[in-house]
């Protein structure tokens, strides 16, 4: 019992925490960048479709007057500012959590017990889940050009995993075979190539576009490296027997 409260514990402080940071950093770095980006996707979206653009105007003024149609409805999205933010919160504490849970358990099986080799795993991670993946789909800001949904959700679904097994492969493996084969499952998706849309014409400058993947990446790192240190640490600690008490 006490081997799975360790792994829930562990998980969900540094989940909290790691979770916590990200927004905090991605509220300095990111949204800044993805509000600009939406200026100039709206600026867009005026310019291909005046009377689209015309007819949302109207429809503000009247949502602003209090009065709208009835039967005209709207998919549902955080208002900006601090309700944006705090769904980002929530939604960046439960994955922490989540990838926290997967850190911990392997710690237990590996017997990591010490925050260098957390901070090891955690970069791992990162490289999995974030770094491999944009080599073929870089994060996108609104307005940006992208394939078909479906197609880019396997794709990197598929690299994730593939990278995953195949860090595995090269550094816990001995045989020369398996750390070969290794090799091929990270480099294999990017020979098979990620899904792009038919132009990549877009009214987000590319300076912009570079610098928000930058700052993704970035943060990212800081996330999982935050997220491995913390579950070492606290299963390590958790797993120290207690001192006997001084009579």
């Amino acid at each position: 019992m006490d081997f799975f409260k360790s792994i829930l514990l562990s998980a969900l402080l540094a989940g909290v925490i790691a979770g916590t940071a990200l927004t905090g950093l991605q509220a300095l770095k990111v949204y800044p960048l993805i509000f600009a980006a939406e200026v100039f996707e709206d600026a867009g979206q005026a310019e291909s479709n005046p009377v689209a653009s015309s007819h949302s105007h109207e429809q503000g003024n009247q949502l602003a007057s209090g009065h709208k149609h009835g039967d005209e409805g709207e998919e549902w999205a955080p208002a900006d500012g601090g309700e944006r933010l705090l769904f980002s919160l929530l939604a960046n504490v439960l994955i922490g959590v989540a990838l926290g849970l997967v850190l911990a358990a392997i710690f237990a099986l590996r017997h990591v017990a010490d925050w260098r080799q957390g901070v090891v795993w955690g970069v791992g991670g990162f490289i999995a889940v974030n770094l491999a993946p944009a080599f073929g789909l870089p994060p996108e800001l609104p307005g940006m050009p992208a394939g078909e949904l479906l197609a880019r959700q396997t794709w990197w679904l598929a690299t994730a995993l593939l990278t995953a097994c195949g860090i595995a492969a090269v550094f816990l493996s001995r045989g020369m075979i398996w750390r070969v084969g290794g090799v091929v499952l990270i480099a294999l998706p990017h020979f098979i190539g990620a899904p792009h849309p038919a132009t990549l014409e877009s009214g987000v400058p590319a300076n912009l576009a570079a610098d928000f993947a930058t700052a993704s990446l970035a943060t990212n790192l800081v996330f999982w490296a935050i997220l491995g240190i913390l579950t070492a640490e606290i299963m390590a600690r958790l797993a120290r027997p207690s001192e006997p008490e001084l009579a």
